[in-house]
């Protein structure tokens, strides 16, 4: 058997306090990477589900005209449709217009999508539920709205429901209606819409991913048929909103910042215990060195009971942290102000590889970090200690 291994099972670290900042340590390390997964997942996830994440439109594309149309078949989409990475394509009619409510007027967007006949009836609406609480709006009800253009149109539309987006707010209030609705209302045939929305797979929604396909299928639009000159360009939800994925990467920074800050809480707790086991044990460590045991092999011996109760108290922060994830995301008990937060309450997503590669950092961090005390032992002198004795 290993000497050290032998020496270190009755060794005992005595550092509870340690083994509970480790476990706090981690916790609120694990808690951090969910939660910025979560609102990276949910954001992203629910701009794709309105918009797609890549958007192929006219360079002229006007939400109030009639005329900014692009074919809903354009020769190329089966070369879009074939591109790894491309999970779907979907046309879309938008069409600005004012809505009226009693004495409430609201300016939206109406964007007619390709819906099941037994989820739809003529001029029939999904409205975001920021907008159903600010008109005191419920499903049957009638909302008028007035269409800008060449004439003024007027169409009595009546709610089917409510939706909840992370694009609810005041200046981005989308109705979905049937496609064919719109289309009708913008005087186009069933081969006209404003634009193909493309969704893509879970693993191309990064921003290398999402930047090289976008500038990929934009070629595929200028060059798959030039006999089409109908001068379309891609342009990816990144592009679109800025702002959301700008305040997302902040949020990503500050993720950072805390694992490294917690990293190095727990550390120098981890470093304090383990002083104070050498100091208790100064005696074994003379006589260990008099019985000619090297200095490498005696640090070993403490690193591997401090590596331990690290391990123990990152198994604690991890299984609490997990369930802490778990409660919230069936509860969702923390609430946020959507209108700050793009979303109702705090998002969690569990990413394994996203926890492993926190806690193996974390973990290989703090074992450095406890060589520091280890030097202490090569000051230590067996003559005196035993003499001690």
């Amino acid at each position: 058997m290993d000497a050290s291994r032998f020496i270190a099972r009755r060794l005992r670290f005595g550092g509870k306090i340690a083994m509970a900042s480790i476990a706090i340590s981690f916790f609120i390390i694990i808690i951090a990477v969910s939660i910025s997964s979560g609102f990276r997942t949910d954001i992203r996830d629910g701009i794709s589900k309105l918009t797609g994440d890549i958007q192929l439109m006219r360079e002229d594309m006007n939400y109030v005209s009639e005329d900014s149309s692009i074919p809903a078949d354009p020769s190329f989409k089966r070369l879009i449709d074939s591109l790894p990475g491309v999970k779907s394509i979907s046309p879309a009619v938008y069409r600005a217009g004012i809505i009226k409510k009693d004495d409430n007027i609201h300016g939206v967007v109406f964007k007619g999508v390709q819906r099941e006949a037994s989820d739809t009836s003529r001029l029939s609406i999904l409205i975001p539920e920021r907008l159903s609480d600010l008109l005191n709006v419920k499903a049957g009800d009638k909302l008028l709205a007035y269409f800008v253009g060449d004439n003024i149109k007027v169409r009595n539309f009546t709610v089917s429901g409510t939706y909840e987006s992370v694009m609810d707010g005041t200046d981005n209030l989308v109705m979905l209606a049937d496609i064919k609705d719109i289309q009708r209302l913008n005087g186009w045939g069933e081969d006209e819409v404003s634009e193909l929305e493309i969704t893509l797979k879970k693993g191309y929604k990064n921003a290398a991913s999402m930047e090289d396909l976008t500038r990929h299928i934009g070629m595929l639009a200028m060059t798959g048929d030039e006999s089409e000159e109908i001068g379309l360009v891609a342009t990816s939800v990144m592009d679109r909103y800025p702002q959301i994925f700008d305040w997302l990467d902040l949020i990503d920074f500050n993720v950072l910042f805390i694992l490294i800050l917690m990293t190095i809480v727990a550390g120098f707790n981890m470093i304090s215990g383990l002083l104070i086991m050498l100091f208790r044990n100064i005696s074994t460590i003379g006589t260990l060195k008099a019985m000619g045991m090297t200095d490498g092999a005696i640090s070993k011996i403490f690193l591997r009971v401090a590596s331990e109760v690290v391990f123990k108290g990152m198994l604690i922060g991890n299984l609490v942290a997990l369930a802490f994830c778990a409660v919230q995301g069936f509860t969702h008990f923390i609430k946020l102000n959507p209108e700050n937060y793009f979303v109702s309450f705090v998002p969690v997503s569990v990413s394994l590889s996203g926890i492993l590669l926190a806690d193996a950092v974390s973990y290989l961090v703090i074992l450095l970090l406890l060589l520091i005390p280890c030097l202490f032992i090569s000051r230590v002198d067996p003559a005196q200690t035993v003499r001690a004795q």
